[in-house]
């Protein structure tokens, strides 16, 4: 039987590659900004192999995304800064306190007694563990050493991050502004919003202002993105979706144009148009996609 490896060996093998004598030339040359690209697409990659719901091959993609984390713990250590450890004590420490409703005591070996976990009150847990964070961000705020007398501002959008996916980073900026009540009241106003930003482009459009329009674009895909929020989905979710039935429908009409001799740039719009709804009537006929665009957490 071949040996299982543990984290420890990962830890030894990373080491092992930064090694300036004895390591691989490549890992020896990076640093924290040339694999953040490698962690976004690691992390990309584990959310499309859920999607596809290819359970197979998610152990090696999150895999790759765990040695995202071990990439920059060796980094850490190698600067003195933190380690792995520092790591796994600093996540467990703040899940310990942001979930009371489950260790009580705030420790790991504390446990809630008499309620079972479908007796406790979502919204109650959610509201909590919202105020805990603010609470992180209002502590990571505050005065630096030697800025005692500093005037700090704490926002309500703060530690959203600038390198999320636009669509992502808009979902996460509307839903803090709506919890402290800047939102619309309803569905309905979402709508017209929408319906505003649509005329607006059609007014810089026919005024001949192209800058103006894009900036009206931006408004309308947050207007959008508010609109996934009030439904309860993940815009990016429901992008990639859209993009894999696009794309699925677009090869769809190639193979047909091909299998009748005509190239996809000779084709009139009207017969790639036929083969198009042939598509979406193909899809309507197979069974349900296990794609779930809805996130519990955009409430």
């Amino acid at each position: 039987m071949s040996r299982r490896y543990s984290i420890d060996d990962l830890l030894t093998l990373m080491a092992v590659l930064r090694d300036p004598q004895q390591g691989c030339p490549w890992d020896v040359k990076q640093h924290w900004d040339t694999i953040v690209p490698h962690t976004l697409e690691e992390a990309y990659e584990v959310a499309d192999a859920i999607e596809r719901r290819a359970f197979d091959e998610l152990p090696g993609e999150l895999g790759d995304l765990l040695f995202q984390v071990v990439y920059y713990s060796q980094f850490g250590s190698e600067e003195g800064r933190f380690d792995f450890h520092d790591v796994v004590h600093t996540l467990t420490d703040k899940m310990l306190r942001r979930h009371p409703h489950v260790f009580p005591d705030g420790t790991l070996e504390s446990r809630r007694q008499g309620v079972s976990a479908a007796e406790v009150e979502t919204r109650q847990v959610h509201s909590r563990w919202e105020a805990l964070k603010a609470e992180e961000r209002e502590g990571r705020s505050g005065p630096q050493q030697g800025e005692a007398e500093a005037v700090v501002s704490v926002s309500a959008l703060d530690d959203v991050p600038r390198t999320l996916p636009a669509l992502s980073r808009a979902a996460k900026l509307s839903k803090r502004a709506a919890r402290v009540g800047f939102d619309w009241p309803d569905t309905d106003g979402v709508l017209d919003k929408l319906e505003e930003e649509l005329g607006e482009i059609r007014e810089a459009l026919s005024a001949g202002d192209r800058d103006h329009a894009a900036t009206e674009v931006g408004d309308l895909l947050f207007a959008t993105v508010n609109l996934a929020r009030t439904l309860g989905v993940d815009p990016e979710a429901c992008l990639r979706g859209t993009n894999q039935r696009f794309e699925s429908r677009f090869r769809h009409m190639e193979r047909s144009l091909d299998a009748q001799d005509t190239p996809l740039g000779r084709a009139s719009l009207e017969r790639m148009e036929e083969h198009w709804q042939q598509a979406k009537r193909a899809e309507r006929a197979e069974p349900s996609d296990p794609f779930d665009p809805f996130d519990p957490t955009m409430d």
